[in-house]
C-alpha cells in the first residue's frame, strides 16, 4: 500500500512513522520548506520526502492520501487527487485505526483548547494513562506509532474533521460555534457548521455528546439532525436533568447517570464565563471516566491556564497586561472583553477573517477606554469604533504597541492583547504574536 503524505510538519511527520511502522510503502510531499528537524527523523527513519514542490508521478500513483490540515481541498494536487477517487483523509482518520485506545474529541470556534489542556489535566491527575495531542502538542499519529496510551484527548480544528470518514471518538464535545475560517467553506456558514458536528457523525448510542446549549448555532443544527450519541448539555442559563450548569451564580452542578457532583465556581482557577464553560465541558468527560469527586475538584482549583489565552503577564504601576494572543477571530475576544473588570486599553487587529465587529459594540462602549491598532491594515476597525472610544491609535510593531498602552493607562486599568484577527501580517504566528508582547511588557 502506498501512502502519499501532503505537509512535512508535525502531523505530516506523524503518519509517515506510524506508516512506515505499518508496513505501508510512505512518500512525504511538501510544497513549502521542511523544517530541519522534521527532514532528521524522515531520513533515520528512512522516509523518502521532497519539499518545495509536488511531484504528481510520485503523489497520483498513491492508494491513500495524508493531507495536512494547513491544505485546502481547492489546491491544485487535491483537487486531482479527487478527481482520480483516491481517498484523501486527515492524520486523525489515518491514525484511530491503530489504537484501541478511549478517545475523546473535543471542537469548537473557540476555548477548545483550554477545554482540551483541563480535560488532560482532569484525567492525568487521576492517574489515568492518556495522550494529549490533535491541535496541540505531539501529533497523535506520532504518539500511536510510539507510546501506548489507554486514552487520548484530541483537539480537533474542522479542517481535521473534514478529513474524517469512520473515525468516531467516545466521546465528543462542542464547545461552541462561531463564524470562523469561513473562506475554506465558500463564505457559507451552515458548511463550517456541518463541519463541526461531523465529529459526532460515527458515534452510536454508547457514545456521548457533550455541548453548549446556550450556543443558537449548535441548538438549531441538532433539532434539526438526528444524533445517535447520548447528548451531556452545558449551560450558564438553563438547568437540566441530565447535563452541566450553574446554579444561583454560584455553583457549578453535574448529573450524569444518577450521579451528582457540585463545586463552588470560586474555587475554580480559571475565570470569566467562557471559562465556566469550558470546566463544566471538561467535568462532564471526568465524571463519565469515573474520576473521583476530591480529584476533580482538586485539579479544578489547581489548572494553570492556557498560554496566550487570558494570561496574567505582570502588574506594573497597578496596572495589569493580560496577553490573550490565541483570540484570533471576534468570538473569542468578546469573551476576553466580558471578563474585563477595569477600564481596559484594547490591542486589536492582524489579518481579518470577515470579522463582525459590531458584536463587540456594548462592550466596548462599557469596557474600553482606547484602542490601539496593531495591523497592516487597520480601516474596519477604525470604521466601527473610531466614534465610540475617546483614543485611537494605529502601531505597526509589538514595541510601540506596548509603549502607547502604558502611555494610555492609569492605576487600576488593564492593557488587553485580545487581536480577534489572524497574526500574519506582522508575526509568524499568534505564539510568536503573544510572546513579543510579553518581552514587551517586561521591558517597560
Amino acid at each position: 500500500m502506498r501512502l502519499v503524505i501532503l505537509g512535512g510538519g508535525e502531523s505530516g511527520v506523524g503518519t509517515a512513522i506510524l506508516g512506515k511502522k505499518k508496513g505501508y510503502d510512505v512518500f512525504v510531499s511538501d510544497f513549502g520548506k521542511i523544517k530541519g528537524n522534521y527532514k532528521e527523523v524522515l531520513l533515520i527513519n528512512g522516509i523518502q520526502w521532497e519539499d518545495e514542490k509536488h511531484t504528481e508521478d510520485l503523489i497520483l500513483n498513491a492508494d491513500v492520501v495524508m493531507k495536512s490540515p494547513g491544505i485546502p481541498d481547492k489546491s491544485p494536487i487535491v483537487r486531482k487527487l479527487k478527481e482520480k477517487g483516491i481517498p484523501v483523509i486527515s492524520e486523525i482518520e489515518f491514525a484511530a485505526p491503530f489504537t484501541n485506545a478511549a478517545i475523546i474529541g473535543i471542537t469548537g470556534s473557540n476555548g477548545k483548547t483550554t477545554t482540551t489542556m483541563l480535560t488532560h489535566h482532569l484525567l492525568k491527575s487521576a492517574g489515568l494513562n492518556v495522550g494529549l495531542g490533535g491541535n496541540i502538542g505531539k501529533s497523535f499519529a506520532w504518539q500511536v506509532a510510539e507510546n501506548k496510551y489507554d486514552s487520548y484527548v484530541l483537539e480537533l480544528s474542522s479542517f481535521q474533521l473534514d478529513g474524517i470518514k469512520n473515525f468516531k471518538p467516545h466521546i465528543a464535545i462542542i464547545t461552541n460555534i462561531s463564524p470562523d475560517h469561513l473562506d475554506r467553506y465558500d463564505y457559507k456558514y451552515e458548511n463550517y457548521i456541518d463541519s463541526k458536528f461531523r465529529i459526532s457523525m460515527n458515534q452510536t448510542e454508547e457514545d456521548y455528546l457533550i455541548y453548549d446549549a446556550d450556543d443558537e448555532a449548535i441548538e438549531h443544527w441538532l433539532s434539526t439532525h438526528k444524533v445517535k450519541a447520548k447528548l451531556i448539555p452545558f449551560s450558564l442559563t438553563k438547568t437540566f436533568n441530565e447535563g452541566a450548569y450553574i446554579n444561583n451564580n454560584s455553583k457549578m452542578e453535574i448529573k450524569i447517570s444518577q450521579d451528582e457532583f457540585t463545586m463552588d465556581t470560586e474555587y475554580i482557577a480559571l475565570e470569566g464565563k467562557h471559562n465556566m464553560k469550558n470546566a463544566m465541558a471538561a467535568t462532564s468527560v471526568a465524571k463519565l471516566m469515573q474520576i473521583r469527586k476530591a480529584t476533580i475538584r482538586e485539579s479544578l482549583s489547581n489548572f494553570q491556564g492556557v498560554e496566550h489565552r487570558l494570561e496574567k503577564v505582570l502588574k506594573i504601576q497597578n496596572v495589569q497586561y493580560i496577553n490573550d494572543s490565541k483570540a484570533t477571530n471576534v468570538n473569542a475576544s468578546f469573551f476576553a472583553l466580558d471578563s474585563m473588570n477595569t477600564p481596559t486599553v484594547w490591542i486589536v487587529g492582524g489579518v481579518d477573517k470577515g470579522n463582525d465587529y459590531n458584536e463587540l459594540m456594548s462592550l466596548v462602549r462599557e469596557k474600553v477606554k482606547a484602542i490601539i491598532c496593531l495591523g497592516v491594515d487597520n480601516k474596519k476597525i477604525i470604521d466601527v469604533f473610531g466614534n465610540v472610544v475617546d483614543i485611537m491609535v494605529e502601531v505597526d510593531n509589538m514595541n510601540d504597541a506596548v509603549k502607547m498602552a502604558q502611555r494610555l493607562t492609569e492605576k487600576g486599568d488593564s492593557v488587553l492583547l485580545s487581536p480577534a484577527c489572524a497574526s500574519f501580517d506582522l508575526f509568524e504566528s499568534y505564539e510568536d504574536r503573544g510572546n513579543q508582547f510579553k518581552q514587551a511588557v517586561k521591558h517597560l
